[in-house]
């Protein structure tokens, strides 16, 4: 099967966990981090020290209990972390009744969506996946890209992600302002960040931005290199 890509949007929306162990620990982290409104947390163990740092968010309630049908209704997505394989396949089933989006953790045949191994930074996240074949793969490439992207690269998305706003407000035009965000990530400009060379990289914006925008050119290097830490 090949599998669709997707960014989900989970502001606002409630979430569903079976299952606290080391595994359903991650996932709840990364739920909470991309900002569900709630996420349920089922698990029949009474939750340890090692539980606290997930479960203390403010978004997550913790029942110790087993999971039954009504913990899906409202739910947006679940995931369920179990090592009960009859368990896995009913939430499975009734997620799939009631068309929840589900993934139950290293078995895709089970699942409506597989998880991809995921490298961050800041706002930057690239997603690799192997279509379930090979989770370890999968994560073996994240673990290579953190030598390829450097900090420069949130640093860049951290000026563009800025700049954005204030090049379409000059009312260009689609065509103009696409060249211009071409122009930029295809320059120098990646390179003087990685420098922290903060005089070229305000070089290459001024040679690059309309005129309106030069003033702008130290204000959004000093935040760039900020976020990378030069």
């Amino acid at each position: 099967m090949r599998y669709y890509p997707i960014y989900v949007n989970l502001q606002g929306k409630r979430c569903l966990v079976v299952g606290a162990g080391q595994v359903g620990r991650r996932k709840i982290a990364t739920l909470a981090a991309c900002g569900a409104a709630e996420i349920l947390v089922l698990d029949m163990i009474v939750p340890d020290e090692s539980c606290a740092e997930a479960l203390a968010h403010p978004a997550v309630v913790f029942a110790c209990r087993p999971f039954t049908p009504a913990d899906l209704d409202g739910r947006f997505l679940v995931i369920a972390a179990t090592a009960d394989e009859a368990l896995n396949w009913e939430i499975s089933r009734e997620c799939e009744r009631r068309g929840i989006l589900c993934n139950i953790v290293d078995q895709p045949e089970k699942c409506s969506f597989i998880v991809p191994a995921l490298y961050t930074q800041g706002e930057l996240t690239v997603a690799i996946s192997t279509g379930g074949g090979s989770p370890a793969l999968a994560r073996k490439i994240r673990q290579g890209l953190g030598d390829f992207l450097g900090s420069e690269y949130g640093a860049l998305l951290v000026l563009m992600s800025t700049l954005r706003p204030m090049v379409l407000g000059l009312g260009l035009g689609s065509p103009e302002n696409s060249r211009i965000f071409r122009e930029l990530v295809n320059s120098s400009l990646i390179e003087a960040l990685k420098r922290g060379d903060a005089a070229a990289a305000e070089a290459v914006l001024r040679d690059l931005l309309p005129a309106p925008l030069h003033d702008k050119a130290s204000e959004l290097v000093s935040g760039a290199l900020v976020h990378a830490g030069a």
